[in-house]
């Protein structure tokens, strides 16, 4: 019953992610915590394996389709999403040895979600403000602060991703989305790889996997199909509806929280 449920979630939000550039877990995150089922410590961890296998579907499918893209940028981003993976995943490892119960350690992922939704919706209203960055420190630093976001919040990056790679080096959304993929890629990988040398995969459910990885790809490969088909605009408008959806799930789990 949970496995369907979480079949169905995941093929929706990873449809919807792989068109923005969310990648789908700011939306099975939240809605994962709505259900109920698992705790905290295994929603962020099945959240972080069905964005994961979504975004390698989704880079192979823009690779394959001879995308151009700036590999320097790809390169020291994605270094920083390796380092700000591990360092999230430790930060979360330590609220949840500092508090003692989950809801806490949920509380503080919802108010930090809250936070970054926040500043994504107000920047799309006003995309059109952007620097246009190309030193690869600004890069690395960007990777970073992304990485550690989505290991730390299990939402795989998030609209934070598009907003600050649009912000940063003034990309349309579009293109944004593309990078945004590949980054969260590349924090998720550095998440699984740091539970995989450390405590192990164990203490989790790992049957539930059976139902998200192939939703996963169906939604990655979905997505990646509409991302072409849409316009620019189009895309913008489903990147701010799903703000604002995710900002009453998360206000909606923390009111309940309280």
């Amino acid at each position: 019953m949970i496995g369907g449920l979480y079949f169905f979630v995941i093929v929706i939000a990873n449809t919807i992610g792989a068109i923005s550039g969310m990648g789908g877990g700011v939306l099975i995150k939240p809605t994962f915590d709505l259900i109920g089922a698992h705790s905290v410590v295994a929603i962020s961890f099945y959240s972080s394996v069905a964005v994961l296998t979504m975004s390698l579907v989704s880079t192979a499918r823009q690779i394959s389709s001879h995308q151009q893209f700036n590999w320097r940028l790809i390169t020291w981003v994605s270094a920083g999403a390796i380092a700000g993976g591990v360092f999230g995943n430790s930060t979360l490892d330590y609220l949840l040895e500092k508090f003692d119960s989950d809801a806490s350690v949920q509380m503080i992922q919802i108010v930090l979600t809250i936070i970054t939704l926040l500043f994504a919706l107000c920047y799309s209203k006003m995309a059109h403000v952007g620097y246009q960055l190309t030193n690869s420190i600004c890069y690395l630093i960007c990777g970073l602060v992304l990485g550690f976001l989505a290991s730390l919040l299990g939402i795989g990056g998030g609209p934070i991703n598009v907003s600050l790679f649009m912000l940063l080096f003034s990309m349309p959304i579009k293109e944004a989305t593309v990078y945004s993929i590949c980054s969260i890629l590349f924090s998720q990988l550095s998440k699984i790889g740091t539970i995989a040398l450390g405590a192990g995969f164990s203490s989790y459910d790992l049957s539930v996997l059976a139902y998200i990885m192939p939703a996963a790809i169906i939604g990655g490969l979905l997505g990646g199909k509409l991302s072409h088909v849409l316009s620019e605009e189009s895309v913008m408008q489903v990147f701010q509806v799903v703000i604002i959806s995710v900002l009453l799930i998360n206000c909606y789990n923390g009111f309940n929280l309280l």
